[in-house]
């Protein structure tokens, strides 16, 4: 996410985002590498009108789930005014235009009624309705969604991919990263060396090798695997380690997405076109 000039929030070990300037520096996935173009087709940059002036900075990314939705986290909303904030699709450089990009405003913001602002207790995830759709340029997709209650297997390979910080304190390009990264299975993030009782079901942890990670700026993008013949979004990055994000033991966070495909349906039908 972009810092402000002060940190929002940071609960206990886990840190939310924090917005920064982008004339500061920039931030991307630990251990990461520039994604090839026209890859993460999914993949969305949330960016917000601090101050309503117009001016839109990068605090998070998401995932086209329809023409009219992107994915993301809870934890991103900043403000329920729907007005600060807007959605770029076919991003690939968040500083230079690309041509391939769509820049869409935000209509409505739908929060998973269970979210309480604790990220250890789960439900981080939310749904942008867009002011208008999100049409086939051959820049964009919509990604698939798993089965439902669908897990992974441990140590299954996925990739993440975001405009997060790449390491503490570090400023790296503003190309869209991407990274392998291996899930651990409930059973050993649960762990009390791990994360323990935060870590819940309706989780997806993965990495915890020191190396790789996601980390500021990573949030509510998607975890993306290749199961089922199909790349599916797996997974909405939740949360990390405060401070160094790559810490042993301490992998990234994700709400799985298959534990709320009902949810996601249901909003997507409720709310009109």
């Amino acid at each position: 996410m972009i810092w402000l000039v002060a940190f929002l929030s940071c609960i206990g070990l886990i840190c939310t985002e924090t917005p920064f300037n982008h004339n500061v520096h920039n931030q991307r996935v630990i251990g990461g590498h520039d994604a090839k173009p026209n890859t993460w087709r999914w993949q969305a940059s949330l960016q917000y009108d601090s101050y309503n002036d117009g001016l839109f900075y990068h605090i998070c990314g998401g995932s086209i789930v329809d023409g009219f939705y992107i994915l993301t986290a809870a934890h991103c909303i900043l403000s329920m005014d729907a007005s600060l904030y807007r959605v770029v699709v076919g991003e690939y450089n968040l500083y230079e235009y690309d041509g391939s990009e769509q820049f869409i405003h935000v209509e409505t913001i739908v929060v998973h009624p269970g979210w309480t602002g604790d990220l250890g207790k789960g439900n981080d995830i939310a749904l942008l309705k867009l002011a208008n759709p999100v049409y086939d340029n051959g820049y964009v997709a919509i990604a698939n969604l798993p089965s439902p209650d669908q897990m992974l297997l441990h140590g299954f390979t996925c990739y993440i991919t975001g405009w997060g910080l790449m390491d503490y304190g570090g400023s790296v390009p503003a190309i869209l990263q991407v990274s392998p990264i291996a899930v651990v299975e409930h059973s050993v993030c649960s762990q009390p060396n791990w994360w323990g009782s935060i870590a819940l079901s309706s989780m997806v942890c993965a990495g915890g090798d020191g190396v790789i990670s996601g980390c500021q700026g990573d949030s509510g993008g998607p975890l993306s695997c290749f199961t089922d013949g199909a790349w599916r979004v797996h997974g909405v990055v939740s949360y990390g380690p405060s401070g160094r994000c790559n810490q042993v033991s301490k992998p990234t966070v994700f709400t799985r997405v298959s534990s709320f495909q009902d949810w996601i349906y249901s909003v997507s039908l409720l709310l009109p076109l």
